[in-house]
């Protein structure tokens, strides 16, 4: 059974009607940004954000009523002086002083246990901001001038602020200013790589519009999807890299072939139309391909990864719809002489159509718009990549010995893994230049565990009566002889009496070993035994930092496995049907699987094991950010099946058209090369910029992806896979007989020639 090829079809249609094409997606991103906007975006809520006990404690706090304050502190210190010098006792009195004259201000305190350091030469002031924790970082920029004018009235003396809203303010102002700075290098440097691929003005501008124009509606129909599945802040940011890297990759694919075309001699349309009926079609199942990818994070068991997830089905959806549409429209409409052209013959054009009011044509301008092109002076050359003809060859002349030597080199690179360590990203892996983290990190120094403690959440019908007050004291007591429990342990209440929050500052540093340990000790050996002495009814949950790290990871480990098996089941499903080769996908995953396990090893190699902390500009935490593991093998999954789906169809086209199968792979790969390297200097240009960034968990991702894909377009594409299929043969398209029943996809018929002209391969 033989479908009809949508992607071809879809060509022809929108070249015929190429106004209605263009008007239809210049209306739908309007519409999507300006719906999108008008409602604005609905981010999740701090519970919807956890998993296992911790969002089982942040649902508790958030249905009790209790309104967490966003609390800060101001640490004063003196290397010199202890809390006892009256000098020292004045610089706090000031700090109180003008805190108190601060209307954010509520809840002033200091001087109880736990707020004076061991070595009594630090005293912390504690206090709350009024207003919701979730706008106090707005609010919290007073606060931080006030304390940074009484550090000037105070040299000798440390005066520094931290807590929650200031740490988040500093937080965003950092990533704003890190991803203003992608968002305008992106767009030219991807600009500029791709006038070089294509050496013509308006070929580089046409991808360049249509993913950014895909982005912005993507970003739009996010913002009105948040109204179901809540948005987590990390979306918008994921469409943006999405966005950029698969648009520029379906388009490329497709002005490449249709240039080819074009070069073999099939003008107008009919070069159109036979790129639509092939690079189409691969883009049409790439698309599909990360889209099923993109929706294995559905599977990941956390808010946070669904909205990430649909963030990056759309972008990939509205850029593969742009590119199977707008595309073939705009080149049906600009066509050989406006497509090609140069910045001289682009403006030379513009001029002449503007002097033709006046009735006047300079020969001088006319020459310069009828310089030849670029196509036109290489027309009749082969669309071949010379270098990785030479590797290509090679590498199929001792297949074996390449597909060992690579293979070991993959392996080589992914052992690190094995070693893996995970954890979320706190206040201590902020870039250490900021202001903020130097007084964190003094904080810390002096009371451990002070500004991020564990938070011990009890529900039950009233948490005030003697049973409960002689459970605190339980707690308390328990905590403090475990000696990685610190003060000040404090207790709170909601209005109703049914909810009461125990703080338990932990030995660490957040999220370390220690830490983790603490958090171990507190939930297994101080907990159980007082929570047996209370009623039946009474529940119980941990939550905080250490405890969100913890039950996240746990989380990933349970859901890792499913996610993998629904990408690569149903990757396999469609690569089956459109290759109609059981070997075809069985490969394409392998090879995906050691491109990503390669690239994790890296990954921990670098941000794990600290290696290249100068050139990259970080301060190794020795971890990996917890989400990043899952998140890159569903996106690098995606990304990497571009490539190849491109390049098997380009092989399987010249198989069906009777080339046989050693002379396929050579001559598909070599004449797809270059397209594939294009594609992959695009994609590793935005994730540089992305590795740029301050922040260590879009730097770690920025990297990963720019490794993943170096290695996939060159040791996957360029070498494992050429010599993998030559030592397999005519065995690549084997398919048992009782799935000869599935459809077969063609490319579409009438197209002119059988099969496009292809060169001969040179003998080496």
């Amino acid at each position: 059974m033989e479908t009809r090829n949508l992607a071809a079809r879809a060509g022809r249609w929108s070249a015929a009607h190429w106004k209605t094409a263009v008007a239809a997606w210049v209306a739908f991103v309007a519409v999507a940004i300006g719906v999108g906007t008008a409602l604005g975006t609905h981010k999740l809520s701090v519970s919807e954000q956890s998993t296992g006990e911790t969002a089982r404690a942040e649902q508790i706090l958030a249905s009790a009523g209790f309104k967490t304050p966003a609390s800060e502190a101001v640490l004063v210190r003196s290397r010199t002086r202890t809390v006892a010098d009256p000098t020292f006792r004045a610089t706090v009195q000031g700090v109180l002083a003008k805190l108190r004259t601060m209307p954010q201000v509520t809840n002033l305190r200091t001087g109880a246990a736990g707020e004076v350091s061991k070595d009594r030469r630090a005293q912390l002031i504690e206090f709350d901001m009024k207003g919701k924790m979730d706008t106090a970082d707005k609010r919290v920029q007073p606060l931080l001038d006030a304390v940074a004018g009484l550090q000037k009235s105070s040299p000798s003396f440390t005066v520094a602020e931290f807590g929650f809203a200031s740490a988040t303010h500093e937080l965003s102002k950092t990533i704003d200013k890190d991803f203003q700075k992608a968002e305008k290098l992106s767009v030219p440097i991807t600009f500029v790589i791709l006038l070089l691929a294509f050496g013509a003005f308006v070929a580089a501008g046409v991808p360049v519009l249509l993913a950014f124009s895909a982005v912005l509606g993507s970003i739009g129909l996010s913002a009105i999807a948040s109204h179901v599945f809540h948005a987590s802040d990390a979306t918008s940011s994921v469409i943006l890299l999405l966005g950029m890297a698969v648009g520029f990759d379906y388009s490329l694919f497709y002005l490449k072939r249709e240039r080819e075309e074009r070069a073999a001699g099939h003008e107008g349309h009919e070069g159109l139309f036979r790129a639509a009926a092939t690079s189409g079609q691969a883009v049409l199942i790439s698309g599909f391909t990360a889209f099923i990818a993109m929706a294995g994070m559905l599977f990941a068991g956390t808010k946070i990864f669904t909205s990430i997830g649909i963030g990056a089905m759309l972008v990939v959806f509205v850029s593969l719809v742009g590119s199977l549409t707008v595309l073939p429209a705009l080149l049906g409409k600009l066509g050989d002489r406006y497509i090609e052209r140069g910045v001289r013959q682009v403006l030379a054009a513009t001029a002449l159509r503007f002097l033709r009011l006046f009735n006047a044509e300079p020969r001088w301008l006319v020459r310069m718009r009828d310089t030849p092109t670029l196509l036109q002076r290489v027309k009749g050359d082969r669309q071949e990549s010379r270098v990785w003809g030479f590797v290509i060859t090679r590498s199929m002349r001792r297949p074996a010995v390449a597909v060992a030597l690579s293979t070991a080199v993959l392996i080589v690179l992914a052992l690190p893994v094995l070693n893996i360590h995970t954890k979320l990203l706190s206040f201590t892996d902020l870039p250490k230049s900021l202001a903020i983290v130097k007084t964190y990190d003094t904080i810390q120094a002096s009371f451990p565990g002070t500004q991020d403690p564990a938070h011990v959440v009890v529900k039950a019908d009233n948490v005030t009566t003697p049973r409960f007050a002689k459970a605190y004291a339980d707690f308390k007591k328990r905590a403090l002889a475990t000696g990685v429990i610190h003060q000040p342990i404090r207790v709170s209440v909601n209005k109703a009496k049914t909810v009461a929050r125990v703080d338990f500052p932990l030995a660490g540093k957040g999220q370390d070993a220690t830490a983790m340990r603490a958090l171990e000790i507190l939930r297994t050996k101080v907990i159980p035994p007082v929570l047996a002495t209370l009623p039946p009814d009474t529940q119980e949950a941990v939550t905080g930092d250490t405890a969100s790290t913890q039950d996240f990871n746990q989380t990933m480990k349970h859901r890792a496995p499913i996610v993998f098996a629904f990408v690569l089941g149903f990757a396999f499903l469609l690569l089956l049907v459109t290759f109609r080769s059981i070997v075809i996908p069985i490969k394409a995953i392998i090879l995906n699987l050691l491109s990503v396990g390669a690239a994790y090893g890296v990954l921990v190699w670098i941000f794990q094991d600290g290696h290249l902390q100068g050139l990259l500009g970080f301060h190794s935490n020795g971890a990996i950010v917890t989400w990043l593991p899952l998140f890159l093998f569903t996106v690098l999954f995606g990304l990497s099946m571009d490539y190849h789906v491109f390049i098997l169809s380009r092989i399987k086209e010249l198989v069906d058209h009777g080339m046989p199968t050693d002379e396929a792979v050579e001559r598909g790969i070599r004449t797809t090369a270059s397209t594939v390297t294009s594609a992959a200097a695009v994609m590793i240009a935005v994730f540089a910029i992305f590795a740029s960034l301050r922040t260590l968990d879009i730097k770690q991702l920025g990297v990963g992806l720019a490794v993943a894909v170096f290695i996939d377009a060159t040791l996957i594409r360029g070498v494992l896979l050429p010599a993998a299929m030559k030592l397999l043969g005519d065995w690549n398209w084997y398919l048992p007989r009782w799935l000869e029943w599935m459809p077969r996809l063609t490319v579409e018929p009438k197209l002119g020639e059988d099969a496009p002209e292809a060169p001969p391969i040179p003998v080496a």
